[in-house]
């Protein structure tokens, strides 16, 4: 009897110990998952007149199914965005917007960016009123100052030009052509707020196309300034190359070794096609992220030099027309000159600079580029050999490598490019010392900037750093 007693007294007395026991386990694990997690991408400085913003929200249970991102200053907390998410749970959920910070009521100065954000998980206790994510922010609503203080006057399709431009409290300046955009770079004392810029019109510049300078800050505020200026428009020339069995043969091996064993067998004029089209374009891509390789200060000095005994043979921006078998197969442009010489000739720099690139570039085989600063560089293609490699400091006539064959060449010849920022323009321009005295050289003596020292062909300069000189003509190019 007693032990029957002992047992029920057991069981009133445990078993409601264990269930509360569980039951407190139980809420302690249900509050004790996290919360959602939040993250900016990227996380804001700045807060401007408009300004992107990516969120990500990520729930460990239940799902995101609410979110808020406010700014507090002081006593005043405004919401930009209040959003609900319906339908089934997701774990992660990414919002993007664009806040524009002049629409807001608060004064420019510093600022906290807030997320809030609520789960569908139940807990005991919820306090969803709390920021999960607190960012210190800058509310900056005056956009920067932007002047065009000179630029070249006359241009011409498929050249290059420069602008000098005025901007305070930009952190990026630009000229835009289009879809391109140039990157401008400071000159002169810091108090000048002085940026130059040296600008490609590409081969197909449509007339009426914009020039346009933009100044950005770090806000993401912008403002913009029309560069007016004349454009010439130029006539290029065309030219059909015939594609011959024999030089599939012995080209294709070189350009698509995955596919050499197969070529002969199958389709030589898919395969050519692969590397006069992709390949081509993929070599074009490359340039233009050379372009962003450059140094901030001219590195060149006067006028660009043609290597001594060679002929102009393939011009720039040239149409050309592929055919096989008598058939049209393609059409592509030929950017940069190709020059006639001596079999494996020397290959001189055309000016002082660094090398940022050696090494083989598809459809141009062995290739050095040569960055002389400010985004001016100059490409040396189909080479048969290389005497540099990349970082080299160069000086002009110093010899790259020799001339030769090799990527998508008929014969040893050298083809030579002048690149602004990734975009051919014709070399002509840059071997003539009067178009660099008058396009590039006015504007920075308009702007009085020192540069004019080291870019001016020394022939074209008197004692004050004044244009005085005869005009140089390239006649061997023409």
């Amino acid at each position: 009897m007693a032990r029957s007693t002992f047992n029920f007294w057991l069981t009133i007395i445990v078993v409601p110990s264990l269930l509360v026991v569980g039951a407190l386990g139980y809420l302690a694990w249900r509050q004790s998952v996290p919360g959602i997690r939040a993250s900016l991408d990227p996380e804001p400085r700045w807060i401007g007149v408009r300004t992107p913003l990516a969120v990500d929200l990520r729930a460990a249970r239940g799902g995101v199914r609410s979110m808020e991102i406010r700014l507090r200053q002081g006593s005043a907390n405004v919401v930009i965005v209040q959003q609900a998410f319906t339908g089934a749970p997701t774990n992660d959920q990414r919002v993007a917007l664009q806040v524009t910070g002049a629409t807001l009521g608060l004064r420019e100065g510093a600022a906290t960016l807030e997320v809030l954000a609520r789960d569908g998980f139940w807990r005991p206790i919820r306090v969803d009123d709390r920021p999960i994510l607190s960012a210190p922010v800058m509310l900056d609503l005056t956009p920067p100052s932007l002047e065009v203080v000179a630029a070249t006057r006359y241009w011409a399709q498929g050249g290059g030009g420069l602008v000098v431009l005025r901007s305070k409290g930009a952190s990026r300046v630009t000229v835009t052509v289009g879809g391109l955009a140039f990157r401008a770079y400071p000159a002169g004392p810091p108090e000048s707020s002085l940026f130059v810029d040296l600008v490609a019109l590409p081969w197909n510049y449509e007339a009426g196309t914009p020039i346009t300078a933009v100044a950005q800050d770090e806000a993401g505020n912008v403002t913009s300034r029309t560069v007016a200026v004349e454009v010439k428009a130029r006539r290029f020339k065309t030219d059909t190359i015939e594609i011959k069995d024999a030089f599939l043969e012995r080209k294709l091996p070189e350009l698509l070794p995955e596919r050499a064993g197969t070529i002969a067998a199958g389709d030589p004029l898919a395969a050519f096609l692969t590397v006069n089209r992709d390949s081509r374009k993929q070599a074009e891509e490359v340039k233009r992220t050379l372009g962003a390789k450059t140094q901030a200060r001219p590195l060149w000095e006067g006028v660009f030099v043609q290597p001594r005994n060679t002929k102009v043979f393939s011009n720039f921006a040239e149409t050309r027309t592929y055919r096989y078998h008598g058939k049209v197969v393609d059409t592509q442009i030929h950017f940069g000159y190709d020059l006639a010489a001596v079999q494996h000739g020397p290959v001189p720099a055309a000016n002082s600079g660094v090398v940022i690139f050696a090494g083989p570039l598809s459809i141009y085989g062995n290739a050095v580029v040569v960055d002389h600063g400010l985004g001016l560089q100059t490409l040396y293609a189909h080479l048969s050999s290389i005497a540099v490699k990349e970082d080299d400091q160069v000086a002009k006539e110093q010899e790259l490598g020799r001339t030769g064959s090799t990527g998508l060449a008929l014969g040893d010849h050298l083809h030579y490019e002048v690149l602004i920022n990734g975009v051919s323009v014709t070399p002509l321009e840059w071997w003539d010392a009067a178009w660099i005295r008058d396009h590039v050289g006015r504007p920075l003596r308009e702007a009085s900037l020192p540069l004019i020292q080291s870019v001016m062909p020394a022939e074209t300069r008197d004692d004050a750093g004044q244009a005085t000189g005869r005009r140089r003509r390239a006649s061997r190019a023409r």
